[in-house]
């Protein structure tokens, strides 16, 4: 099957104009058809300080009240998401920008009250790539914002991470998908004082073991319970890794086995 490469861009990697462009140039040349998917939660919770908003966060992901989700929305569907178009557009790499809305693409259930409510959060119920296969047939690379809607006119804040393994696995009904996670660190660290201890291979025992441990906590456990979640369901690698390392494909190489 032909090769598709889907790269989740979040944390620092999109608030710097610095960083971004790295990861746009690296990007752009990868070969084959490509979609990124991005976040930019930093961004909206700088915004929502400036609006008088608080922002509530529980194990690295975030509580969306109505004024949150105008926010994230404004943020991540807006100015995250044209920007990286427009950086796409001017290294003549053609794109469009996307929510799950869009072309009705994901479709998600506000999370159900457990434990915690966690608001306009979106649950993913299903992923509809048939026009995504015709953009990228079309050689266009679709840029994913991690807004999704329930089908009845509600927009829902979802995690990215998540977003972008069940489009990995969708897809990889159709491609070969290689699933990049992509952030400021090099890869998933055993000291997260030491920007060189990067683990090159992570199994899922292992993985358990250092978040007990505490060495693995916050935004990366959602993020590594995706990417191992796109393993066990077909997709073909999951990488963690940060823009300059893309086209050597180094980082952390997640594994099912020990």
């Amino acid at each position: 099957m032909e090769r598709l490469t889907i790269v989740k861009v979040g944390g620092k990697v999109v608030e710097e104009k610095e960083s971004l462009d790295q990861l746009l140039n690296h990007f752009s040349q990868i070969r084959g058809k490509r979609i990124l998917v991005h976040g930019g939660g930093r961004l909206a919770t700088s915004l929502a300080e400036k609006l008088g908003i608080e922002t509530l966060m529980v194990e690295g992901r975030r509580i969306t009240d109505e004024a949150t989700l105008e926010v994230v929305t404004m943020v991540y569907a807006g100015l995250v998401n044209k920007s990286i178009i427009a950086g796409l557009q001017a290294r003549g790499c053609n794109s469009v920008g996307l929510t799950g809305a869009d072309l009705n693409v994901i479709r998600a259930v506000k999370r159900p009250v457990k434990t915690i409510d966690y608001g306009y959060v979106g649950d993913i119920m299903g992923v509809n790539t048939s026009e995504l296969r015709l953009l990228l047939n079309e050689e266009v690379v679709p840029v994913m914002a991690p807004i999704t809607h329930d089908g009845k006119g509600q927009l829902l804040n979802t995690n990215a991470d998540t977003i972008a393994a069940d489009l990995a696995i969708e897809l990889s009904n159709y491609y070969t998908v290689n699933l990049f996670y992509c952030f400021e660190k090099k890869g998933v660290l055993l000291n997260p004082k030491d920007e060189d201890s990067v683990i090159s291979e992570l199994s899922l025992d292992r993985f358990k073991e250092l978040q007990t441990e505490g060495i693995i906590s916050e935004g990366m456990i959602p993020k590594l319970d995706n990417g191992f979640s796109a393993m066990r369901n077909g997709v073909n690698q999951v990488l963690i890794t940060n823009p300059n390392l893309i086209s050597m494909a180094r980082g952390t190489r997640l594994s099912l086995k020990d």
